[in-house]
Order: C-alpha cells, then structure tokens, then sequence
C-alpha cells in the first residue's frame, strides 16, 4: 500500500453546481478472475482506487463500460444512495459486460430510457450483425433521457463501447449512435470507450458535419493535459490517442474538460483513464 494512500489527491473537477452538469465515462476494465494476472490488473487492488476517485469527483451523470454485474454494484455501493442505475449486459440474457450509466437522482429526474444491440437488430438483446456490421461480440448502448430538477433543461445521454478489433463496427456503430441522439428535440452527449481516435473514421462518422462536437476541444478550459486514455496502468503520457470521448450537441456548453490521471489509494482503478466534461445544457431545445 503506498504510505500516501490515507491521503488521497482532491477532486480534478468535482461536484457541479446548477446549472452545469459533471458528466464522467470511464472503462473500469472488466474483472479478470485469474489469480496470476499482474497485481495491477487484479480486481482486489484497482477496487479501492475507483471508489476513492467515484467519491472525490462525485459526478452527475457517469457511464462506466466492461462493467460485469459484480462490478456495476460496487461501482453503485461507491456513489452512494442518491445514485441510480440502468443498462444490463449486453449478452441475450442480460449478463456479461455492460455499459451501465448512474445518475445523482437527487439532481436529475429519468424520463425515459432503453439498451439497443449495435447491430440490425437493435431491439434483440445480444444480436450481432457479422455479416454488415464486423463484429463478433455483442456491442450495445444505453440511451436515457433526463430533466433537471434544478433548471428544467433536458439532456439525452448514450454511454456505449465500440468494438475494439473492426473498424466497420466502430463506423457502423457510430452512425447508429449519433443517429439516436439526434432523433429527440432536446441536447444530447455521447460517452465512451470509442477504441478510436480523435481523427478515426468512426469519430468522423460520430460527429457528422458538426451534429456533434468533440467536448475536448470545445472546451472553454481544460484542466489536465491531453493525456493518451488507454495509460495501460503505467504513467500517463500524451503520446497515444484518446479513444475515450463524450461529445455532444452544439447546443451544449462545455464550461471544462479533463482526463483524469490521478492514482487514488496507490493504485489506478482500470487500464483506462476516467474522462470528464462540465457542461451547462440549459440552452434553447433544438428545432429539427
């Protein structure tokens, strides 16, 4: 246990205050049951330090992906009881890892929301399109609507996990998902892991002919470096590519933007860093 552990780094962007919204994704790497994997992969050593960084940022909205079940309760026993949760796994049953999102519901009311499949089937749980689409694993998003208690303002949000090994998928992936945000009059933001940069066809695709903005880099400030999101549990470096993104509508301001590479209770919590956007979605609702 490093002797600092008991005194653990402050917030990078914390609690938001209304009318902005902290919203947060993070790949927290699914749990490997293999007692031989390196200690910095073992679920027993990461758990503590995504805990400790769930409670200093305390964000509104966060979507968490290659969440197994076991994983997302932790993840919701972290934030605590004003939390609330949605999405399951993305297999036929409902198990397997999921791309859960968890809102502070003492802030935000849930108006409405569903899991599609990332394929052509988006209605059947664990469907997978080969054939048209290139992936083999079932990849999915979760997509909720939500009002603010505090300003009335709507917000969609999607939190999904683009396929790591097609490029087709990514593409395909991305239309599906921008399509879905942009089918509802009020803003909307995109979480992820997007296992694609930020100059990919597949982030191409996702922002269109400016529907959607990268929220890096509309930021109004950015308060780390842009730090390379798959560190690999080794110190962060800003060569690589930041395959983790939020975007959103045009309509949303974004106040700040962060990748969080900070350890918390000695270790880091997956082999992804944590991603961070303040946005203020109390902006005129889009006319289609």
């Amino acid at each position: 246990m490093n002797q600092d552990a008991d005194r653990e780094p402050p917030a990078l962007v914390g609690l938001a205050t209304p009318p902005a919204l902290h919203l947060m994704s993070w790949n927290i790497r699914r749990r490997v049951p293999s007692p031989h994997w390196r200690r910095a992969d073992r679920w027993s050593h990461r758990a503590p330090s995504i805990a400790a960084l769930l409670r200093a940022e305390r964000p509104t909205i966060l979507g968490i992906q290659e969440a197994l079940a076991g994983q997302a309760q932790f993840v919701a026993h972290s934030l605590g009881d004003r939390y609330r949760s949605i999405g399951v796994g993305r297999s036929r049953s409902g198990r397997g890892e999921g791309c859960p999102l968890f809102y502070d519901a003492d802030r935000l009311e849930l108006t409405s929301w569903e899991q599609l499949a990332l394929s052509d089937r988006p209605h059947k749980p664990g469907s997978v399109s080969w054939m048209s689409w290139g992936n083999v694993f079932p990849r999915i998003m979760v997509a909720a609507s939500f009002r603010d208690r505090d300003t009335a303002a709507s917000l969609c949000v999607i939190n999904t996990h683009f396929d790591h090994l097609s490029q087709r998928s990514r593409v395909r992936s991305a239309r599906a998902v921008r399509r879905r945000a942009l089918e509802q009059p009020h803003p909307a933001a995109i979480m992820g892991d997007l296992n694609a940069g930020p100059h990919s066809p597949a982030v191409r695709e996702l922002l269109g002919n400016g529907e959607l903005v990268d929220t890096w880099a509309a930021a109004e400030a950015r308060v780390s470096d842009e730090w390379a999101t798959y560190a690999n549990y080794r110190p962060p470096r800003p060569e690589g590519k930041r395959i983790d993104m939020i975007a959103a509508t045009p309509g949303v301001a974004v106040l700040r933007a962060a990748i969080n590479p900070r350890q918390y209770s000695g270790a880091w919590g997956s082999d992804h860093l944590p991603i961070h956007a303040m946005v203020d979605a109390t902006q005129q609702e889009r006319i289609e």
